[in-house]
């Protein structure tokens, strides 16, 4: 899959910065507009974040194909996103609004493919933990053999549901809105609970079968002790058929970011997961080669900054700040390997 993309791509609207479009579906559909109020007076922190992505998703456009994403994220985080971005353009900034939910996207859509398309991925499930407003059952080719599970709140999902629905049902170019994938199957269930696994098995989930994990966007809004049990029932799996996990961290400075919302972190992820059951991990940060997918040409960009200090350093040098960190992580295990022993290496 390439998502590579040229100073042309990124700056066509450079000279004259384009208005925010907004589909008329998002602003004359009663049934959606209703949905979004509802999410402005009632969703939590945790829940809008859901929108934000979305919102993110839709404005960078030019790498991300997913126009559902304008519908799911609403008009008010639309046009702040926008907001936000032309200010940055204006401005020159070296990083511009949402680069960094624009490459965590094209990490995880990359990965996922290439998932699906090894010896052991083929025709797996996929199961979308914290799905949110994903849509990556409507816009990925590569899930056409795929049970999809998509696992979240209850809340959200009849929200994404009643806007998926009326995107259907609409005469424009919404209508031909349908799942890529061989199923689509969605589990209200709060993974912070003890029975998520149990409901997702009731809908149809089979436990022995090859499996990749996605976890885009959610681990660091959970507890210590909530996140590694997932990641220990996830690890678990290992033992019992072909298992990937595709997941993001944040490094400790990084929660400073929003001392309310991140809670949970791991500096280590490379050598956590070999310590709970996974035998291979790789390990990408923002900006290298595997995810950058030219949106980070600026060499003097923060994320390139902070790529050529050894990951222990907490505080940069220069200026003092806290080096905030968003690692992109791949890691699987199979019945058939042996645990690697829990030894730790030294990473620059």
């Amino acid at each position: 899959m390439s998502h590579e993309v040229t100073n042309n791509d990124l700056h066509d609207d450079d000279t004259e910065w384009q208005e925010l479009k907004l589909p008329n579906l998002l602003l004359q559909s009663e049934a959606v507009r209703q949905v979004h109020a509802t999410i402005e007076r009632e969703w939590n922190f945790l829940q809008r974040s859901a929108c934000q992505t979305a919102a993110g998703r839709a404005l960078w456009k030019h790498v991300i194909h997913d126009p559902l994403a304008y519908l799911l994220a609403g008009e008010s985080y639309l046009r702040s996103l926008h907001e936000k971005m032309k200010k940055d353009r204006l401005n020159n900034a070296r990083e511009i609004s949402g680069v960094i939910l624009a490459v965590r996207t094209l990490w995880f859509d990359s990965r996922l493919e290439d998932a699906l398309n090894s010896p052991n991925g083929r025709e797996s499930q996929v199961v979308l933990l914290g799905a949110g407003m994903d849509t990556r059952a409507y816009r990925l080719n590569c899930l056409q053999d795929s049970d999809v599970f998509e696992v979240d709140f209850p809340g959200v999902l009849q929200v994404k549901a009643t806007i998926l629905e009326a995107a259907k049902e609409s005469t424009n170019e919404f209508e031909h809105v349908r799942s890529m994938a061989k199923s689509l199957t969605r589990v209200a269930a709060d993974i912070r609970e003890n029975d998520w696994l149990e409901k997702l098995r009731t809908a149809g989930f089979l436990p022995h079968k090859n499996t990749i994990w996605v976890l885009e966007g959610l681990l660091y809004y959970l507890t210590h002790s909530q996140a590694m049990q997932v990641l220990r029932i996830l690890a678990n799996k290992c033992c019992v058929t072909h298992t990937v996990l595709l997941a993001d961290f944040m490094n400790k400075p990084s929660t400073t970011l929003s001392n309310s919302a991140f809670q949970f972190y791991s500096d280590w992820p490379d050598q956590l997961l070999p310590s709970i059951g996974f035998t291979h991990v790789k390990l990408s940060q923002i900006g290298d080669p595997d995810a950058h997918f030219g949106l980070l040409n600026d060499p003097l960009n923060l994320f390139n900054k902070l790529r050529k200090l050894p990951r222990s350093i907490e505080t940069h040098p220069d200026d003092g700040t806290p080096c905030c960190r968003l690692y992109l992580v791949e890691a699987s295990g199979s019945p058939k390997q042996d645990v690697a022993p829990n030894v730790p290496t030294s990473v620059p």
